[in-house]
């Protein structure tokens, strides 16, 4: 079994629908864990496994698209494909350090509010300013995730489909079997 073809087709078109419906997953549920922590503490450990995931298939869709971008025709669509693909990965990593954080800040503060004696008041003060933080960061990172994945997907179906399909209709052909 080879690790570059499924069943006839690139494993890289395979992969790269995991990313696509991943990215943008990680990236909600970031950035509702950042704004609403009961929400994260619902979401629990999923949501770093989920940017767990989300991270794991970039670079395995790149590595794939490598190995397939040598076995088409190159152009100037195909390297731009590339060129952007190769960009998914930081944003892709700052997700997950952003959901890793923000299910670990969730979790400390469920606990700490659970001990007796501790003054609500500064606590609270300081974990509003954090979750402000938080979501204007996991915002900023989410939209820049999801536009990376919106471009390279763009410039891969442009590339896969360039001249490969008329404006016009066609006529059908039947086949007399």
């Amino acid at each position: 079994m080879s690790l570059t073809v499924v069943n006839g087709l690139p494993v890289h078109v395979l992969i790269v629908h995991v990313v696509v419906v991943f990215v943008p997953l990680s990236s909600l549920a970031a950035v509702v864990g950042a704004i609403w922590p009961s929400a994260a503490r619902r979401m629990g450990v999923v949501l770093p496994l989920l940017a767990l995931v989300t991270l794991a298939s970039v670079p395995l869709a790149t590595e794939a698209g490598e190995w397939l971008e040598g076995r088409v025709d190159s152009n100037a669509l195909v390297r731009k494909h590339t060129e952007l693909g190769d960009g998914l990965l930081p944003w892709a990593a700052a997700l997950f350090v952003l959901a890793t954080a923000i299910w670990w800040t969730t979790r400390r503060s469920a606990a700490a509010e659970s001990r007796p004696g501790r003054s609500r008041a500064a606590g609270s003060r300081s974990s509003l300013a954090l979750r402000i933080v938080a979501a204007v960061l996991c915002a900023g990172v989410a939209a820049g995730a999801v536009v990376e994945v919106y471009r390279i997907g763009d410039s891969g179906a442009r590339a896969a489909w360039h001249d490969s399909f008329s404006q016009s209709s066609k006529p059908h052909q039947e086949t007399n079997d």
